[in-house]
């Protein structure tokens, strides 16, 4: 029998009954291997995690995004007895995504990984490592990044993700080292009722570049699954870094993350981000310009179908002089799906010469999907500039009729005109290969709407 607390869920039309604890034990992480600095971090996000009550509707972040059917007791963490059945990763997930060599791929499984790199690059200091090594193996650099761009006291998933977490990366670049071909990992995440949890670690230190490429995907499965990451990146004084982003959930995955950027002086952050699977997404993107001259771009696409609610809550936060952000994100929705978008320019006091620019564009294709756009400025310097804008709209029908007169039938057009709506998202992208797994997810979301 299981004696968890719970919460009873009244309404006009149901009363359900939602567990409100995770089962999970501290004891299940060994602190007693672990270094000191790395034992304190973990801990004191354990203590955090305690005390944090789970977010709800009365959070204004989550006023719109309802999570209370999540049944937390089903969840346990992954054993490697427990994954030996689970499906093997898709040989198309471990093509490189950007059409070149990689320098580096990590492959993130339920209780293991694989993980390799050039040597010429470990020759020159970088370091590419799982987690639980880097743990181990790095403590004195691992403790000089985590806990600082997202500090776990951020939310119930982040104290949990940092108190937890069973996989992740760590990478390192070291001064002055420029990765010519992208590193990219994938996170596979199988099973019913696993909670696969990670933390991201990518450091660049002064006047290095690379390009990182970061997937997380799993099958459709008959149960829930959940997952919850972290991402932590530090960008140093004139380091360049392209981070690509790619969510590929199964349908029955509950996903959660925190991630957060901080660029430094005359640093250049892109940032690429695709979402198109999950049952259930709440994300936190954040690029916090702490240096002069600090640039940062964030491009987003997403589609949802189905019962899919994904919500994107972002940040740009401008605090030193001279910096420069601009996102775009850009979202379609089919049947009776949601999307969220949340963002906000933030000027500290004394960041002048600030240029921010934010913009959602949504394309509602049924009448009972439904997009919310909540644009935001907070300004709190002067000599600045900053603009955002959001829209929320159907298919121009002058547009299916320019179409329908030169002979395209009315669905044929429909999808070249949803096509057209992402070219600007595309042409942010300087991958062919992930520009053609957008496409294809375009085509395949579009599918069922064009037979219909």
């Amino acid at each position: 029998m299981n004696d968890s607390p719970r919460v009873v869920i009244r309404s006009k039309k149901r009363e359900e009954v939602s567990p409100s604890n995770f089962n999970f034990n501290i004891d299940q992480v060994l602190l007693d291997n672990l270094p000191p600095g790395i034992r304190t971090y973990r801990s004191d996000a354990w203590q955090l995690f305690q005390k944090m009550p789970m977010p709800g509707n009365k959070d204004e972040a989550w006023r719109r995004t309802d999570i209370s059917r999540l049944r937390l007791d089903q969840f346990v963490l992954p054993t490697n007895n427990y994954c030996l059945d689970l499906p093997p990763v898709p040989e198309a997930l471990l093509k490189p995504l950007t059409g070149q060599e990689f320098s580096g791929q990590a492959v993130l499984l339920p209780g293991g990984c694989q993980v390799q790199l050039n040597d010429d690059l470990a020759n020159k200091g970088v370091i590419f490592s799982d987690l639980k090594t880097a743990e181990k193996k790095y403590p004195e650099y691992l403790g000089q990044i985590q806990g600082k761009a997202v500090n776990p006291k951020e939310g119930k998933f982040a104290a949990l993700t940092a108190s937890f977490s069973q996989t992740g990366i760590f990478l390192y670049v070291p001064k002055g080292v420029k990765i010519l071909n992208p590193i990219q990992t994938l996170l596979w995440a199988p099973g019913v009722n696993l909670a696969h949890l990670a933390h991201i670690l990518v450091w660049l230190d002064e006047g290095s570049e690379a390009t990182f490429v970061y997937e997380t995907s799993s099958p459709d499965d008959n149960g829930d699954a959940l997952y919850s990451g972290l991402v932590e990146i530090v960008t140093g004084a004139n380091a360049k870094l392209r981070f690509v982003e790619l969510q590929t959930f199964g349908r029955n995955m509950w996903n959660f993350s925190h991630e957060r950027a901080l660029v430094d002086r005359d640093a250049s952050f892109d940032w690429i981000f695709g979402a198109v699977g999950s049952h259930l997404t709440k994300n936190f993107s954040e690029i916090n310009l702490v240096g002069s001259g600090a640039a940062g771009k964030m491009s987003g696409f997403y589609f949802a179908d189905g019962k899919q609610h994904l919500d994107h809550d972002t940040q740009q936060n401008h605090l030193a002089p001279n910096t420069t952000s601009d996102l775009l994100f850009k979202g379609a929705l089919l049947d009776e799906s949601r999307s969220v978008w949340q963002g906000m320019i933030y000027v500290a006091p004394g960041a002048i010469k600030t240029d921010g620019y934010q913009a959602n564009r949504n394309l509602v294709l049924s009448k009972n999907a439904r997009a919310d756009s909540i644009p935001g400025l907070e300004i709190l310097a002067d000599d600045v500039r900053c603009t955002h804008g959001a829209t929320v709209g159907k298919i121009d029908r002058e547009q299916v009729f320019y179409l329908m007169a030169r002979g395209i039938p009315r669905k044929e057009a429909e999808r070249l005109i949803v096509e057209g709506f992402f070219d600007q998202i595309m042409l942010r992208i300087p991958f062919e290969e992930i520009r053609r797994r957008f496409q294809e997810s375009i085509e395949k979301k579009m599918s069922s709407y064009l037979v219909g």
